[in-house]
């Protein structure tokens, strides 16, 4: 059987941060080749998309693809004849089946050797608050205890739990599961509920963690579209009619990655919706705390119905806090414990300890993030107006990203020339199963205002660079140095 060769976009994604190191072009991307066919990651006898499309989806000259083909061919890994295109040269493989991997540019990059790229991709905290460090300092764990509890410390469950109840969404500590994180509850969901085949509601665009999960279960996703508040409802029960999805994914709260928030009475017609044809819901609530204006009370989909809650403390204090957690049904949740407890024996107690102690003095952690989002925030919109003001840039209420829509052009192929520029995106269409979001970004403001500037410069310059190629033709001519976008007297300024 012939080997099925990965779809161009992912590909690229694969590819990661291949441009970022020194030297010629064609060298660096015969390089990250070689990685991927030693790695096993390009099988023997893979077809390799054509000069011409590589090219342009690299945003690089067809000569450069072509030196880096006949560079890994003279090196025998890559054959290349007429009429039959190029391949990965044979080569003797392990028997068994192939586990999927991840080919997500959202986790490649965090998997990438640190280098002087600036990752505007991953959306998480720079730095912990000054908090964990002094409850980690002053831990102390207590006697007689295995240290074992798949479905969560007892304490932390009661606290999350409580949260809940607060929020006026009783909920007992038999109805949380803690995990290792959100990504980890999502997915011990999807294995629990999802089999080969089974449909799935997702919105467009979505958190691509989730889409790579769905994936990875061999899930036939249904997208319904995200507009400037949420996702449409209307077109979401309509799907839920036709195809009985055997689970919805939804992020109604500071939506991850436009930022949108979906209104109340929407949410309520979701919930009510799914409850009545019996298609579970899941709402993450990774992104629900981090409103600029935390003082503003809200309302989770649990309050509404019969909803999966999935949240995480990664997002509010840090991403090395692995505390993250399911709210369900106890029959659900007794299920997912048991599925949990197969693959890991429970989550990290100390760090459970921990987040139970800073779950008791919440608040003020949460407004410390908010005034630091509010202000990354600011700032990012700020620069992105003076630096590249044909992009659209709408403002957010909270979260960690802004989406961005560029005038023209694609989005995949312009992250690769801003990664030549030292900045790492995240391309709309990576997020995006309806196959849209071409011209869009996803950019986080988590970093100092110092480097965001400096990506923001780092952008400019991309732009300038790949506007002069990609503006439409019925565009004013666009001088090889000047963008429609980028004025003179800015790449002046962003020279000095």
């Amino acid at each position: 059987m012939e080997p099925i060769s990965p779809p161009l976009d992912e590909l690229v994604a694969r590819l990661g941060r291949w441009s970022a190191g020194r030297g010629p072009l064609y060298l660096l991307l015969a390089a990250r080749f070689r990685q991927l066919i030693d790695e096993g990651l390009l099988a023997p006898g893979v077809l390799l998309p054509p000069d011409r499309r590589l090219a342009a989806a690299l945003a690089v000259g067809r000569t450069t693809v072509v030196a880096a083909y006949d560079t890994l061919r003279q090196e025998g890994r890559l054959v290349r004849r007429q009429g039959s295109g190029t391949r990965v040269a044979s080569a003797a493989l392990p028997p068994g089946p192939r586990v999927r991997e991840t080919s997500n540019p959202l986790f490649l990059h965090l998997l990438e050797t640190p280098d002087d790229v600036i990752l505007m991709s991953c959306a998480a905290p720079l730095d912990p608050p000054p908090e964990l460090a002094e409850t980690y300092r002053t831990l102390s764990l207590p006697a007689g205890d295995l240290g074992y509890h798949p479905a969560g410390l007892p304490a932390l469950r009661e606290a999350i739990a409580g949260r809940y109840a607060a929020r006026g969404v009783p909920t007992g500590p038999e109805q949380i599961l803690v995990t290792t994180g959100a990504q980890q509850g999502l997915s011990l969901v999807t294995r629990l509920l999802v089999a080969p085949g089974d449909g799935v509601l997702v919105e467009a665009p979505t958190y691509p963690g989730a889409l790579d999960l769905f994936r990875e279960a061999a899930a036939v996703p249904h997208p319904v579209a995200v507009g400037p508040d949420g996702v449409d409802v209307a077109e979401a029960v309509e799907v839920m009619e036709s195809h009985r999805p055997a689970l919805a994914y939804v992020v109604p709260r500071f939506h991850n990655p436009t930022g949108t928030v979906l209104p109340p009475l929407a949410g309520r017609r979701l919930v009510e919706a799914a409850n009545r044809l019996g298609v579970p819901l899941v709402d993450d609530e990774a992104l629900a705390d981090l409103a600029f204006e935390p003082a503003v009370p809200w309302r989770s989909l649990s309050s509404y119905g019969d909803v999966i809650g999935v949240g995480s403390l990664s997002k509010a204090v840090w991403g090395g806090l692995r505390i993250g957690w399911v709210r369900g049904t106890a029959p659900l949740i007794a299920r997912l414990a048991r599925l949990k407890a197969l693959h890991d024996l429970g989550s990290d107690v100390p760090a459970q300890h921990v987040a139970t102690r800073l779950l008791g003095g919440f608040a003020p952690i949460v407004a410390a993030r908010a005034r630091m989002l509010r202000a990354g925030h600011d700032h990012l919109r700020g620069e992105l107006a003076r630096l590249l003001p044909s992009w659209s840039c709408p403002p957010a209420e909270g979260g960690q990203t802004l989406w961005v829509r560029l005038p023209y052009g694609d989005g995949v192929a312009f992250a690769q020339v801003a990664l030549r520029h030292g900045v790492a995106v995240l391309p709309g269409a990576t997020m995006d199963a309806l196959g849209g979001s071409t011209r869009c970004l996803r950019l986080h403001f988590l970093l100092p205002a110092e480097l965001l500037s400096e990506a923001v410069v780092g952008l400019a310059r991309a732009w300038a660079e790949y506007a002069a190629q990609a503006a439409p033709a019925t565009s004013p001519a666009v001088s090889p140095a000047v963008s429609p976008a980028v004025s003179p007297a800015t790449l002046n300024a962003i020279a000095i």
